[in-house]
């Protein structure tokens, strides 16, 4: 039992993971959705490619840099989640939070060509937002060595 539960640990993590960095990416789009609009209708003539090719590569990797950098402390966090199985959602909201903030700071020299990322408050709840989903999908359960529906042990009788 508790080999298979290690071994679904391995497969659900990363797909929280995964699935909190599309809510954070989502989550940035919402909040600068008014940007969004106004760069895709800045240019009515249709770019060359190598400016289609450029649009949509910069951020992309501007994404990338950002999604390594807060990946770090995210991963050690949420490893300290599975090794002593801490199912909090303030752990993994904070956890989320904290890791972004920390991946901002570490691309400041990135981040300068970039609007979209000049507002430490949408990156912090972008963070927060990426926690919640982490804890809604595998935090609540965290811990490979702990059961969640495993029955109480009988007491045994004092003699």
């Amino acid at each position: 039992m508790i080999v298979v539960r290690f071994l679904m640990r391995f497969l659900i993590v990363p797909f929280a993971a995964t699935v909190a960095i599309c809510v954070a990416m989502l989550f940035v789009i919402a909040a600068h959705w008014n940007r969004f609009v106004a760069l895709a209708g800045s240019n009515p003539a249709p770019p060359d490619d190598a400016e289609r090719i450029l649009l949509l590569l910069a951020p992309a990797l501007v994404m990338s840099a950002a999604v390594v950098a807060m990946l770090a402390p995210a991963a050690i966090a949420a490893l300290i989640a599975e090794a002593f199985a801490i199912r909090s959602w303030m752990f993994h909201v904070l956890n989320g939070g904290v890791s972004v903030w920390v991946g901002w700071m570490a691309m400041e020299d990135l981040r300068k060509p970039y609007d979209i990322f000049d507002q430490p408050l949408i990156v912090v709840g972008a963070g927060i937002a990426a926690g919640f989903a982490y804890w809604a999908i595998a935090g609540w359960n965290a811990g490979f060595w702990k059961p969640v529906f495993a029955e109480p042990e009988e007491a045994q009788p004092v003699r």
